[in-house]
């Protein structure tokens, strides 16, 4: 049997941009995306903390260095800048290895730098 276990997390990020008028996904910047693992057009799962919405979209790279977080396309409708959001990853695991997995997480300060990360060990 596999579950659905939390891969990466990017915890507390700030909303940059908004674009309606873009095909979806979220932007993030690619140092951001390198330090909590995610990968480019990964699924994604995001929580606002600031409006209680959730959604589904996939990462798209930005510029390095940038601090960006685009909220794209219909997804752009989920939030506003400012807004702070949890961004998520899941990997499907035998329960085995699951219970064994550490995910990765970078906590980000209202700037979008990290403070504080967590990486699995190994």
């Amino acid at each position: 049997m596999n579950v659905q276990i939390l891969k990466n997390k990017i915890h507390q990020a700030r909303i940059t941009e908004c674009e309606l008028m873009y095909e979806g996904s979220l932007g993030i910047d690619r140092d951001l995306m390198d330090a909590a693992g995610i990968i480019p057009y990964e699924k994604l799962l995001i929580v606002n903390a600031t409006n209680g919405e959730r959604l589904e979209t996939y990462a798209i790279p930005e510029e390095r260095g940038s601090k960006t977080f685009c909220l794209n396309g219909a997804a752009a409708r989920r939030g506003s800048v400012g807004d702070t959001i949890t961004i998520m990853t899941f990997a499907s695991l035998d329960a085995d290895t699951a219970r064994q997995f550490e995910p990765t997480i970078i906590i980000l300060d209202e700037k979008n730098n990290i403070i504080r990360r967590k990486k699995p060990q190994g």
